[in-house]
């Protein structure tokens, strides 16, 4: 499932390179903390792969 939004995109990011170990699971902060916990790294990648120039900035509630 690709992000829906630039922020859902950044923080998949973060956890992502948290889950491969480039980064500290300390430093990341709120989405991106949970998403390290709950998600798979194949998850994380396709999140994160999202092509960011046709995303919102923020996913409007429906």
């Amino acid at each position: 499932m690709p992000a829906k939004s630039k922020k859902q995109q950044m923080a998949a990011g973060a956890a992502l390179s948290a889950k491969r170990g480039e980064r500290s699971k300390s430093s990341l902060k709120g989405a991106s903390r949970q998403m390290v916990e709950s998600m798979s790294k194949a998850e994380l990648e396709r999140m994160a792969s999202a092509k960011r120039s046709k995303l919102p900035t923020r996913k409007h509630a429906e």
